[in-house]
Order: C-alpha cells, then sequence, then structure tokens
C-alpha cells in the first residue's frame, strides 16, 4: 500500500500536485479492534502522519482499504456508512457485502464469493464429482461461502455428504470431530471453504492420523497459501485463486530497506529479527544475535522477496490505485491536455464515494471498475498442487474461469493436472456407479438423490440415456432390444411360403389338387365304364373340380395379406366348399332317389333328372354367394396388424370384417354339411354295390367333426397358427371327402377292372 501511494503521490499524471497520506492499523482479524478503529477513523480524532499544507483538514478520512477479513470488513462497513466514507478491501469476499442496503460504501477489488462458489460447483461437475464433503471456517467468510456453494452445488445435481464449520480457536476436540468426519467419509473429493489459518490447524489434526487418499478442492482462502503446501499428503489439491500479477517496482522498493529504516516500524522489526535470527531491540532474546547491520535483504529467500506471483498483493494495490483515481476525478480538470488540481478544495468522503462508482481504468494491464454491487469483474485462475521431481509441492496455474465470458465458455482447463497421490486418473467421487442405459435409477431411502439403485427397465420400456431417471414406453409398432436402450421395430410375423410350416401346408394343398385332378383324369379316361356311369359322373366331376379348388384356395391363406387376398381367401373357401356339398348332397339324393325309383309304380327320378341336379347345385352355390357378396359389401375382411395378441411382435392378419359375414358363411356350410350327413345316413344301408351312401356318410362325418374341432381350436390359437388352423380344416376336409368317396372308386378302376362291370354292380348280395 505505502509502494502504491509513494508512486501516486510522484505522478505526473495521477493527482499532480496533490500528496495523498495514509494511516495504517492493524486489526489483528478481531472485529472489537477492527470497530475500533473504524469509529477512530469516522470521528477523525486520530492524528495523522502528514501535517504540512500538501494534506486537508486534519484527521478527516475520505477512505479506507480494508479489510483483509469478511468479518471485520462487515463491522467496518456498517460503521462507515452512516458518514459515507467508502471502503475498499482488497480480500473481503464474502457474497453479503453485495448487498447495497446493508453496505452502501462497500467496495472490493477482489471478486465475491458467490462467484467463486459457481466456480468451485462448475469445476466439481465438469469433472463428474456427484458426492462430496465440505468443510468450511465458522465464519462469515466460510459459512456464507459455502451457503453460496451448496446452492450452486444443488443446481449442478451435487450432493454433499456432510458439511462441517470449524475455526482455529475450537477446542481439539471439535477439530478431531472434523477430522474423523473426513477419514470415515465414502466421499473422495473434500471441498474445503476456509481461511488458510483455519485450514492449518485442521491439516495439521489430519496429519496426525491420515486420512485415505483425498481429492482437495479449495477456495482461494488458503489454495494459494505457500506454508499449507508442506501438507504433502493434500498433493494434486485443485481450486480457484486469484489472479497473479507482476508489480513493476515493487521488488526494488521491498529490498530498499536499512536497519534503520526498520527500526522506526515495529511491524518491520520483527519481520527483520525473524528473517535474519537477530535482534534490534536492546532487550535482545538471549536466544538471538544482535543485529550488526551485515544482514543483506537482497540475499534473502522467503515469501517476502518472492514478488513474481503477486495475488492479494496486487489487489491492495488495485484498491489504492482506485481511490486515488477517485480523488483525482473530484478534485482535478483537465484542460487543453493539462492536468489541474485543486489542492483547497473541501473534499468530502461523499464526493469521493460518489466517484468510486464511476472509476474505470486499467494498470499493469489490470483493468480496474465496479458493478452496481461494488464488485468487480470476476476472474480465478485454477491452480493445482504438483509435486516437483524434488518431492516439492508447487502451485501450478492448469485453467481459468472468467465470469466474464458466455455461459459454456467461462471455465476452461488448459494444462496437465495431478490429481490425489500424484496420480493422472481423474479421481471418482460418486455414490453410486451411473446407472447404463437400459435401467433407470429409484433413490436410496432417506439418501440424498445422488444415492440410487439401478432398475432394469420394465417389459416394453426404455431408456437411452446415462442416469435416466424413467423409462418410456416404445410406440406401439416398436419393441425394446435385448439391452433395452432402444426401440427396434417390431418383427412382423405372418404364414409364408418360406417358413416350414407353409411350405407343409403348400405341399399338402398342392398334393391334394393334383389328387382331384388325377382321379378327375381316371374318371374321364374310364367314362364310359360302368362304375363311372352308375356314379352320376356329371356330378362326379363337378365334385373333383370344386375339390380342386377347395385345395388351392388354401393357398391364399399363406402369405401377406394384402386388401385383396383378405377379400378372395374368405369368400372363394366359402363358395368352393358350398359347391362341393352341394356336389355331395346332389349325389345323395341321386341315390336316394334311384331307390326310390325301383319301386312298383315309382316315376321320382323324373322329378331329379339331370337338369334338376344342376339346378340344385347352382341354387344352393347362388346362395353362398349372396352371402359372401353382402359381407363384402357390407364389412369385407381388411388387412391389419395385431399388436395385442404379441406383446414383442406384430401378426399380420386379415381381419373379418364382420363376424356375422364369417360365420354366416361357415354356418351355411355347416347346414348343407349337416343335412348331407343326414341323407348318406339314411341311405348307407341301401343294397346294391354301386351305393355310395357309406363313403358319402364318412366323408360328411370326417368333415363334420373337422369342422367342429375347427372353432374352439381357430378362437384359441394365436397368431398365424389361427390361419394354419383355418388350412388345416379345409385341407382335411377336402382329404376326407376325395378319399372316401373316390379313392375306392379309383383303386376298383385301376387296380380291379373285374368289379367294374355291370353285372358285378348290380349283384345284390
Amino acid at each position: 500500500m505505502i509502494f502504491a501511494i509513494e508512486e501516486i503521490n510522484n505522478s505526473s499524471e495521477l493527482l499532480p500536485g496533490v500528496k495523498l497520506g495514509y494511516q495504517i492499523h492493524d486489526s489483528c482479524i478481531a472485529v472489537p479492534v477492527a470497530a475500533h478503529v473504524a469509529f477512530q477513523l469516522s470521528n477523525g480524532q486520530d492524528p495523522v502522519f502528514y501535517q504540512d499544507s500538501n494534506c486537508s483538514q486534519s484527521g478527516v478520512v475520505m477512505a479506507a482499504v480494508g479489510d483483509s477479513g469478511s468479518t471485520p470488513s462487515i463491522s467496518i462497513s456498517r460503521i462507515f456508512r452512516s458518514f459515507s466514507i467508502p471502503l475498499v478491501s482488497p480480500f473481503a469476499t464474502c457474497a453479503c457485502l453485495s448487498d447495497k442496503q446493508q453496505h452502501p460504501t462497500f467496495f472490493r477489488t477482489i471478486p465475491s464469493d458467490q462467484f467463486q462458489a459457481d466456480g468451485l460447483a462448475k469445476l466439481v461437475k465438469h469433472f463428474g464429482w456427484t458426492w462430496i464433503g465440505a468443510v468450511r471456517s465458522d465464519s462469515d467468510y466460510g459459512n456464507y461461502g459455502m451457503a453460496s456453494f451448496l446452492d450452486a452445488a444443488l443446481r449442478e445435481g451435487i450432493c454433499v455428504e456432510y458439511s462441517e464449520p470449524f475455526y482455529r480457536t475450537d477446542p481439539p476436540s471439535k477439530i478431531k470431530r472434523v477430522a474423523d468426519m473426513i477419514r470415515r467419509s465414502t466421499a473422495t473429493v473434500v471441498v474445503a471453504f476456509a481461511a488458510s489459518g483455519d485450514m492449518k490447524v485442521l491439516l495439521e489434526e489430519l496429519a496426525r492420523d491420515l486420512p485415505p487418499p483425498r481429492q482437495w478442492i479449495g477456495s482461494e482462502g488458503w489454495v494459494t497459501d505457500p506454508h499449507l503446501m508442506s501438507f504433502t499428503f493434500c498433493s494434486g489439491a485443485i481450486g480457484v485463486a486469484i489472479q497473479k500479477a507482476v508489480i513493476p517496482g515493487l521488488r526494488d522498493f521491498l529490498l530498499d530497506l536499512s536497519p534503520i529504516e526498520v527500526a522506526v516500524s515495529s511491524v518491520l522489526t520483527e519481520f527483520w529479527e525473524d528473517a535474519f535470527n537477530c535482534s534490534l531491540t536492546e532487550n535482545a532474546d538471549l536466544n538471538k544475535r544482535e543485529c550488526d547491520g551485515t544482514e543483506d535483504i537482497k540475499r534473502l529467500e522467503n515469501p517476502y522477496t518472492e514478488t513474481s506471483q503477486l495475488r492479494a498483493t496486487n489487489m491492495v494495490y488495485k484498491a489504492v490505485y482506485a481511490i486515488a483515481h477517485a480523488i483525482h476525478n473530484a478534485v482535478c480538470e483537465e484542460t487543453n491536455s493539462t492536468i489541474h488540481c485543486d489542492k483547497n478544495i473541501s473534499l468530502e468522503p461523499k464526493q469521493v464515494f460518489s466517484e468510486l462508482k464511476k472509476v474505470n481504468f486499467s494498470r499493469n494491464g489490470y483493468h480496474v471498475s465496479f458493478d452496481a454491487k461494488g464488485d468487480p469483474m470476476a476472474f480465478y485462475e485454477l491452480v493445482n498442487w504438483q509435486k516437483s521431481e524434488s518431492g516439492v509441492i508447487e502451485l501450478v496455474t492448469v485453467g481459468y474461469y472468467d465470469a466474464s465470458l458466455p455461459t459454456g465458455e467461462q471455465f476452461r482447463i488448459n494444462g496437465n493436472l495431478t490429481w490425489l497421490d500424484g496420480g493422472t486418473q481423474v479421481p471418482v467421487s460418486v455414490c453410486s456407479q451411473s446407472c447404463p442405459p437400459g435401467t433407470r435409477k429409484v433413490l436410496q431411502k432417506g439418501k440424498p438423490i445422488c444415492c440410487y439403485d439401478c432398475i432394469p427397465c420394465p417389459e416394453g420400456e426404455v431408456s437411452n440415456n446415462t442416469d435416466s431417471p424413467d423409462c418410456f414406453l416404445c410406440h406401439e409398432e416398436f419393441w425394446p432390444n435385448a439391452k433395452k436402450d432402444k426401440c427396434v421395430l417390431k418383427p412382423v410375423e405372418f404364414l409364408s411360403f418360406d417358413e416350414v410350416l407353409g411350405i407343409i401346408l403348400v405341399v399338402f394343398s398342392v398334393s391334394g389338387a393334383s389328387l382331384a385332378v388325377t382321379a378327375g383324369a381316371i374318371f374321364f379316361h374310364h367314362r364310359t365304364t360302368p362304375m363311372v356311369r352308375a356314379n352320376n359322373s356329371e356330378l362326379s366331376f363337378l365334385l373333383l373340380f370344386s375339390l380342386t379348388l377347395c385345395f388351392l384356395c388354401s393357398l391364399t391363406f399363406i402369405g401377406a395379406p394384402s386388401e385383396w387376398s383378405c377379400m378372395l381367401r374368405h369368400t372363394a373357401f366359402g363358395i368352393t366348399f358350398v359347391l362341393c356339398i352341394s356336389c355331395v348332397l346332389g349325389k345323395t339324393i341321386v341315390v336316394l332317389m334311384a331307390f326310390k325309383a325301383t319301386l312298383p309304380g315309382s316315376n321320382v327320378m323324373k322329378w331329379f333328372g339331370p337338369l334338376q341336379q344342376r339346378m340344385t347345385v347352382l341354387c344352393l352355390a347362388l346362395i353362398q354367394v349372396i352371402i359372401c357378396t353382402i359381407w363384402l359389401v357390407v364389412s369385407p375382411p381388411f388387412p391389419m396388424k395385431n399388436l395385442i395378441t404379441y406383446k414383442e411382435k406384430i401378426i399380420l392378419e386379415c381381419a373379418l370384417g364382420s363376424a356375422v359375414g364369417f360365420w354366416a358363411v361357415l354356418g351355411y356350410i355347416g347346414l348343407l354339411a349337416v343335412f348331407c350327413f343326414v341323407l348318406a345316413f339314411l341311405a348307407r344301408k341301401l343294397p346294391d354295390n354301386f351305393n355310395e351312401a357309406k363313403m358319402i356318410t364318412f366323408s360328411m362325418l370326417i368333415f363334420c367333426a373337422v369342422w367342429i374341432t375347427f372353432i374352439p381350436a381357430y378362437v384359441s390359437s394365436p397368431g398365424k397358427f389361427t390361419v394354419a388352423v383355418e388350412i388345416f380344416a379345409i385341407l382335411a376336409s377336402s382329404f376326407g371327402l376325395i378319399l372316401c368317396i373316390f379313392a375306392p372308386k379309383c383303386f376298383i378302376i385301376l387296380f380291379q377292372p373285374e368289379k367294374n362291370t355291370k353285372k358285378y354292380l348290380m349283384n345284390k348280395n
């Protein structure tokens, strides 16, 4: 401070011709002492060093620089506000001092702890630490600073296992309790918002019984203190620090000390005696030699002579210059490039306070200005405690935090960091490991939100992010993959020509059709034989044709359903089967009529000749055609995606459209089949070798049995097996008809031609 004032007093640009006086008081970081000094300065009763004409009226303080602690600064500021005396602090960082209602005349050249707290929270979040411990000085600096940090940490999703206050004057038992908390905790990272003196007491206690490796995160209050770097178990500590600076000329000023100048000041005397281990006073310490004047401060190597990394010192330098610029703006005017200052002006602290709000200058490349809260723009260096090759811990700048930059660009790391125990891998500090995609977080009862269990997503739900709080349902046409981390299209299932079941059904369908065609060819080749002629060849050929269509219509049920195939499969099946049953019914009636015609006086055959037989088949088939037409017009079958039967796949099937239409088609077929079965059953015991009634009875019995069992099987079969059941019913009933009615006849025609004679057929035994 003295260096800065002397620089200003010798300046021809800042306050030319005006000399600044000063008083220096030691508050001992004690509130009572600080308050006492504040009242003295406010009353103007304290003597001054300079009393010549260059000074303003004696004892009137225009502004004050200090205090270095937040708590004393709060007390001084509350006293000064009644007198409008500005207080510019180089090191009081408590965010509470930004409250202009409580501290209207307070300014500072160091950023508020609010910025530091935000920076520390972003630092912790940047490295993925969500489970931390926290300790703080039990003072305004520590309590307000930690409160700001905890708020910022909460916004970043960081959980705090413990937050313990302590103070250097606390009893050893309390310091030990805080140290034991650090030793026992599961959090690897410890954030310490503490003053240097408090931190020294805590680290000394920890050094007695070293805790597990801990990653220390430090506030600017202690992380740059070279005396604390002797605690090697804190190697790898990282924190925010005031920007380091170089003040030109300061080193030479500090080294320009003689024993005579030192003896005048009690502070310098204590420093000199401690640095050179000698005594300047007459009542010398017996353990120290008397200083003989040969001591050379220029050869001294200690923090006093180290001016290459000034941090807090630069804040004092800027505070003095800020006040000087405010006074300059109040008493000086520039005319024609000449600065004129009025030495005799009656300057009031209120004027200096008003001008301090407007100061805006740069000194040695460092900008100085204040916002509406009296705070400067926040800029911090990120520093890391790194062990050198010699084993000594050194402070290394590894990045910065600049609050003036846009969000997302404020925090930068541009150097290699060393972590706890000198490691190069970022340590992990989490309460629970991250939940991978496919799971969701479930909070552990009674614990912070960072402590959770990972639960697999329920069936049909996925999560595609790490640490997802919820799983979400897939779209109805999608289903989770095996890992449940993404939705994939459900496989579409239908009875295809490529699968084994489809191939088997196709083979049986084509085989049945081929069998019917073969039977037709045999009958056509032997159409003049008694066996063919006796079995109503016209109806037989029509029956074989309809059976061929029955076998082939089953192919329409295989393959991906389309609008046309859905309408075709049910209507073709219904019409061809009615045609088939109509032919069988016609043959049955012919058998009955044939035996009725043998009775004396019966002319029944003329009422059921070939024309009537054709008309019967046509009319019975026409009724089914009408039913199918109404069904297709009113509510036809259509392709649909069945998403209900199976959750994990889509069944592509034909919806019936109108269930009434479907069951009407089946019901009509069933009605004809039952009627045909009854007639055939009545004619089963009629004589003659050409009597077909027995075979028709068996075929209708098989037909009815198949379709009766089809109904429950059709209703209960899932997915593509519904279609397979329907095809099986069609093929089974068709095979039953062709094997029972035509197989015996073909066997006789081909292998027992001796029975294919009129004589044999007319034999009634």
